[in-house]
């Protein structure tokens, strides 16, 4: 019975392993899709300049920005767990200019949530 136990285990383990990126960590591609990832640094628009709206960075290298200011993004901290889903992909994009991409983000230990995108414009302007 033991034997079985360990060979459970084992397989779990790697299941686990072989999981896709986007479980912990990666990043959404698809409309729809979540991760879980956290806060890396969260800033200003622009850097220094204090009305300036909202900006933050994850561990997974997703990026959101807002020329409003966003509580939810205020609030949190490096280090704070969030839930980050892809909401929408622009359209028509020149070659190489993925700008515009929108995502939601839910802080787990201050269960905010918000909507930005990952550029201050859409794909094929400024």
């Amino acid at each position: 019975m033991l034997k079985t136990a360990i060979s459970v285990a084992a397989a779990i383990a790697l299941v686990v392993s072989m999981a896709p990126a986007r479980a912990a960590g990666g990043v959404p591609h698809k409309v729809g899709e979540c991760v879980t990832t956290a806060v890396k640094e969260t800033s200003t628009r622009l850097e220094g300049v204090a009305d300036s709206g909202s900006a933050i960075s994850y561990t997974n290298g997703i990026y959101q920005v807002s020329y409003e200011a966003i509580i939810g993004i205020t609030a949190s901290r490096a280090g704070d767990p969030i839930r980050l889903c892809l909401t929408s992909i622009p359209d028509a994009c020149p070659p190489g200019d993925d700008r515009g991409k929108t995502y939601k983000a839910t802080n787990l230990r201050t269960k905010r949530s918000w909507e930005a995108m990952d550029s201050e414009h859409m794909c094929g302007g400024a």
